[in-house]
């Protein structure tokens, strides 16, 4: 099954920029969003700006199957790449 792959590149509120993707079964540009925002809240940053500049389809991918039952059981995964927490 291919999971499509959103590139994300935002500003923290101390200025330093995070770099994750968000994983999701849908390529809806408008969820990938809606999780990128899910996710910044859980880590503190409910302020960052999120849109469609920030957020761009990158590529369609298979996964792990660890990967992909948390896909099935919340919508999405980050992948965290530069600049993020823990």
């Amino acid at each position: 099954m291919g999971f499509h792959v959103f590139d994300t590149y935002v500003k923290a509120k101390d200025g330093h920029t995070m770099h994750f993707d968000v994983i999701t079964d849908k390529n809806n540009i408008e969820n990938a969003i809606m999780f990128a925002k899910e996710w910044l809240n859980s880590i503190g940053e409910k302020d960052a700006v999120v849109t469609t500049k920030e957020c761009r389809f990158c590529h369609t991918q298979s996964v792990s199957e660890e990967i992909e039952i948390e896909i099935m059981t919340n919508g999405y995964f980050i992948a965290k790449m530069e600049g993020c927490p823990n």
